[in-house]
């Protein structure tokens, strides 16, 4: 169940020495025969743009979207590393070239870890040849561990297209907002596809998955998701892989939230009933970037109160007397006033792992889901240090 579950690639994930802890931290995916094949990426929006981001455009606008290989590291995100940065991100995709006997442009880039150190060149040059040669079809989950740092179990995908597969791996598991995060994620297909409409194809699934997701309000320097179609399984409706694409992504995308730093809940937000989609969406954002709202949800508590005044502050169409909030099937506001549903049964609710919120406005058809977590000691704890 990952990038290997489709026929044709490879993968490798091996300790190379970059973190002091010994935790694997290089990766490889890659064509198994060494032929470039249709890819595109879709990428972080933040302009402290991470060095192996830089390259990784570079290398896909050169070689009119296509590639070998993807070569990832954890343990140092090659950020905030100026034109040294620049020069070993494109140093790690010499080095793999070099390895699997192919064009440096067709090797994509990756990093994740702590931002302003530069990269131990010394011990990545060691490990790239050692990576590579460790490539093999069911080296996925390998390659999916390798990936993490904060993570605490690898998180990988594989959808069933009915005549064709995709497979994924992704590593986040914090500064997860939307348009995408401190995340990471390669998938691969064997359906048919050019560059141009795999570009097209990658960047709605990401719009209905990663970034739809937040954590913590915050977004990264590094964020990447890569996708390579190799064709063997020869071409395929639009549709089918388009939704493929979609279903491979919003699992990925779950999975980092039920992993996300100190988190012990996972909340999908569900808004309707909104003037129009653009204002659900950022009535929904705003409720789930709350610090008052997560604290409630770690601590288990339905209350209402908070979830209304971040709705009624957000700036759009709003009326007190016609939202609707309920947490599953328990309905908690409505009608201008609170309700009282069971304690007993919504105690039991707020105890589950995952929360359906669903806020309904009452104005008009607009409507929009993120996916958020709470607010715990253990975020906090996390994110207190920087090693």
């Amino acid at each position: 169940m990952s990038v290997t579950s489709v026929e044709g690639f490879v993968a490798a994930g091996i300790t190379a020495g970059i973190k002091p802890s010994g935790a694997p931290d290089m990766s490889v995916v890659a064509t198994a025969d060494g032929t470039p094949v249709a890819a595109a990426g879709v990428f972080t929006s933040n302009k402290m743009t991470a060095a192996p981001v830089v390259v990784t455009r570079s290398h896909l606008e050169r070689s009119g979207g296509l590639a070998v290989a993807v070569i990832l590291n954890s343990g140092n995100a090659n950020a905030a590393t100026g034109q040294q940065g620049l020069a070993d991100a494109e140093r790690m995709c010499e080095l793999s070239a070099e390895s699997l006997g192919c064009d440096s442009d067709h090797v994509l880039v990756c990093s994740t870890g702590l931002i302003g150190f530069e990269l131990p060149m010394d011990v990545i040059a060691a490990g790239i040849p050692r990576v590579v040669a460790a490539r093999r079809a069911a080296g996925g989950g390998e390659a999916a561990r390798a990936m993490m740092t904060t993570d605490t179990v690898p998180k990988e995908v594989t959808i069933d297209g009915g005549g064709f597969t995709v497979g994924g791996i992704a590593k986040g598991a914090a500064m997860l907002e939307p348009n995408m995060a401190t995340m990471l994620a390669v998938l691969t297909t064997d359906a048919a596809a050019e560059p141009a409409e795999l570009q097209g194809i990658l960047r709605a699934a990401v719009a209905t998955s990663f970034n739809r997701l937040t954590v913590d309000g915050a977004e990264s320097t590094n964020d990447t998701v890569l996708l390579l179609a190799n064709g063997l399984a020869g071409p395929v409706p639009d549709d089918a892989l388009a939704a493929a694409i979609a279903d491979a992504c919003g699992d990925l995308a779950l999975q980092m939230a039920d992993d996300a730093e100190g988190s012990t809940k996972t909340v999908l937000l569900r808004v309707t009933g909104a003037a129009s989609d653009a204002e659900a969406a950022k009535a929904a954002r705003d409720c789930a970037n709350c610090q008052l709202v997560k604290c409630s949800w770690f601590g288990e508590d339905p209350y209402w109160g908070r979830i209304a005044s971040e709705f009624g502050a957000a700036g759009v169409a709003f009326d007190p007397e016609r939202i609707t909030i309920a947490y599953g099937g328990h309905v908690v506001y409505a009608e201008g006033r609170p309700q009282q549903p069971d304690a007993g049964a919504i105690g039991a609710y707020m105890r589950q792992r995952r929360l359906h919120l669903n806020v309904d406005l009452g104005l008009g058809d607009g409507r929009a889901e993120i996916v958020t977590v709470d607010l715990s000691h253990g975020y906090i704890d996390e994110n207190s240090r920087t090693s």
